[in-house]
């Protein structure tokens, strides 16, 4: 059968067994606000409807207006049920109306598909009008959450009903879970490119500072020349993308550092540092604790830019459309600003 939106519904192939009515899942649907009507193994929902409500009323006459069909037309439609399933459901025996044997062992099959089809067009409902809906986010770890916390407020302020699972990774887990289609959208960065397959955005640039102690010798300094690094303890962020960049970058500039400790986690890097054990290159918008100061690295400064991304070709959920939206549509560079203010402030 094609149905209104062009969708085909498997035809029914000999008698269809009432086991599989128990069983059976697949309903065809059209995932939109309306649904059409179509057949659940080989039978008409409508025809299904009706034999319910003259099973509630055991009189054709209330159960054609219940269903607000004429008569003569809900007759047929029991009439071609029972062909369907190859048995007789209803007898009608002058004022006594009531179900057979075989329609009282299908009645409550028929409830069942009846109250499945009603679930499933409240969750299409709530997930299409972003009532109920799920959206999973990765962000990579080096990314901190001073550009996004204003972004993730603002999202949920307008879209209440989308719930955000957010994956943190690094950059090569994040693009293995966006091709496997466990997260939907990835924000993250990358110091050798993104896979072709990817439609990528740049949100907005941030460079690397050196974090340091309170009364280390570079508070005296506007920006810290890479250079300068020479000969300090220096703590390894091991999820960096930037890592063997700005590593490569050190030995350039000739400065040979002392490898100290190294941590997979930013906030074990960063009490590391606030106890003098050493200093880091870290993004500008990272969260830092009390007591760390930063300066900008110069000669060279590194940027690097964090990006929206997504896969090719996939479409898009009206969750992840919204948040795509939403994101584009934002404004990071006063987020980041206030924030900061905030963190700053903190820290001194």
């Amino acid at each position: 059968m094609l149905c209104d939106h062009g969708i085909d519904s498997e035809p029914a192939s000999g008698v269809a067994n009432p086991g599989c009515l128990a069983t059976s899942r697949v309903v065809h649907l059209w995932w939109g606000y309306n649904f059409c009507a179509l057949k659940v193994c080989g039978m008409d929902l409508h025809h299904i409807r009706y034999f319910l409500a003259v099973s509630e009323t055991l009189n054709f006459t209330k159960a054609a207006e219940k269903c607000n069909i004429s008569q003569p037309a809900l007759s047929r439609a029991i009439q071609q049920l029972e062909e369907d399933v190859g048995g007789l459901l209803v007898r009608r025996e002058r004022n006594l109306t009531h179900l057979t044997d075989l329609g009282q062992l299908m009645r409550p099959h028929f409830e069942r598909i009846m109250s499945e089809l009603g679930s499933a067009r409240l969750d299409a409902r709530r997930f299409l009008t972003l009532e109920e809906a799920e959206l999973s986010l990765g962000i990579m770890c080096t990314v901190g959450p001073v550009r996004f916390a204003g972004l993730l407020s603002h999202f949920s302020s307008a879209a209440p009903g989308i719930s955000l699972k957010i994956v943190e990774g690094i950059p090569k887990k994040l693009t293995e879970n966006l091709l496997d289609g466990e997260i939907d959208v990835a924000l993250m960065a990358s110091a050798e490119g993104f896979l072709e397959r990817f439609e990528v955005e740049e949100l907005y640039r941030e460079r690397f500072v050196l974090a340091f102690p309170a009364g280390h010798r570079f508070e005296n300094m506007n920006a810290v020349p890479i250079a300068e690094i020479n000969g300090e303890n220096y703590l390894r962020r091991i999820n960096c993308e930037y890592r063997d960049y700005l590593s490569q970058l050190a030995d350039t500039c000739g400065a040979d550092v002392h490898l100290g400790h190294a941590s997979e986690r930013e906030d074990w890097i960063m009490n590391m540092v606030a106890a003098g054990l050493g200093i880091c290159f870290i993004p500008e918008f990272s969260a830092v604790l009390p007591g760390i100061q930063t300066r900008a690295v110069i000669e060279p400064e590194v940027w690097r830019g964090v990006c929206l991304v997504t896969l090719a070709g996939r479409r898009h959920s009206p969750a992840v459309a919204a948040f795509i939206k939403a994101v584009r549509g934002y404004q990071f560079s006063d987020s980041a600003k206030v924030l900061l203010t905030k963190i700053t402030s903190a820290a001194s």
